[in-house]
Order: C-alpha cells, then sequence, then structure tokens
C-alpha cells in the first residue's frame, strides 16, 4: 500500500504499473494477487486507509478536549477535518476523484458523517445546542466542509479559512462566535 501511494501520487494512476508497485514495495507479482486483483483494488484499499487516518485524527483532537466543552469538540472536529484533507489533497484527489469509487454513497453515507452525527447527538443531550435533525445537519456539514477545504487547499488558503469553517459549524448549531 504504502508503495502504491507513492507510485501514484509521484505519476498518477493510470502510469504506474503493478510491477512498479512491487518492485517498489519489495515483493513478488504474485504476492500482489494474493492481495488484490488490481490496480482499483488497491486504489480502494488506500481510500479506506485515507478516511481511517482521518477518523483517527478527528477522534483523537475530540477526545483531547474537556468532557464538557461541546464547542471545543465540534471545533475540534472541523479543524481537524479540515487539516488532514489540505495536507492529504493530492491523496484525496487520487483515491476519489482520480479513481472515483463505484457510487456517491460516502457523500451521505460514511464513517466520518457517523462520527459527526454522534458528536451532534451527544451535544444535544449535553443541551449545548439543539439539532431538529442531527442526520441531515451531520451531512451538511460534512459537505460543506469538505468542499470548502478541498477548494481552499488546491489554491493555497487552507489555513486562511479555518476560523470562518468553525464559525460556520458553530452558526449552524446555534453556538455564538468569537
Amino acid at each position: 500500500m504504502n508503495a502504491a501511494e507513492r507510485m501514484f501520487l509521484d505519476q498518477g494512476v493510470a502510469s504506474t504499473t503493478i510491477e512498479q508497485i512491487t518492485t517498489g514495495a519489495g515483493v513478488a507479482k504474485g504476492s500482489f494477487y494474493l492481495h488484490f486483483d488490481s490496480k482499483e483494488d488497491v486504489v480502494e484499499g488506500l481510500r479506506r486507509r485515507f478516511v481511517g487516518r482521518l477518523l483517527d485524527a478527528i477522534e483523537a483532537a475530540v477526545e483531547e478536549q474537556p468532557d464538557e466543552d461541546w464547542s471545543g469538540k465540534l471545533a475540534a472536529w472541523a479543524t481537524t477535518c479540515g487539516s488532514v484533507y489540505a495536507e492529504c489533497v493530492r491523496l484525496h484527489d487520487i483515491v476519489f476523484t482520480d479513481v472515483p469509487p463505484p457510487t456517491q454513497d460516502g457523500l451521505a453515507d460514511n464513517v466520518l458523517i457517523d462520527n459527526l452525527a454522534q458528536l451532534l447527538a451527544d451535544g444535544g443531550a449535553a443541551k449545548a445546542w439543539a439539532i431538529d435533525d442531527v442526520r441531515f445537519t451531520a451531512v451538511f456539514l460534512f459537505n460543506a466542509l469538505h468542499g470548502v477545504i478541498l477548494d481552499a487547499a488546491r489554491t493555497g488558503r487552507a489555513d486562511a479559512i479555518q476560523r470562518k469553517i468553525v464559525a460556520h459549524c458553530f452558526r449552524l448549531v446555534g453556538l455564538e462566535t468569537a
């Protein structure tokens, strides 16, 4: 996976051969086929790994916040999500745009949205905010953040919009913005 990621980042998926991946990984071509059927399977594995790393970073940042600091937790969620997307924009483009997933279901149903929905539900239960439809709000926030941060990262403005992202998240859930 690491060798494939490096090769895809260096020369793109279409230009990378399975032989280059196996050579870069120091494994026999037969070993590749024990785990994958094609380069597209490798891309799917990289897609899952990307999302897993993003989720791990978000969960760690949210956990660092005090238990009752719901605004801190929401800000940590949004800031970390935005930062990781911005740092990994090229890899994101490779695994989600250059070789798109077979469906667009992930835009409304994925572990990141589930995690955000749980955070919003927990904050609602703690009376930090009142949200009529937690799932709708999580899908809306995730896709809005996803769109603006990727756009900003491609133009080198990701750091400049972090405060705006947090402020918009706060307004959406009814929190005061600084």
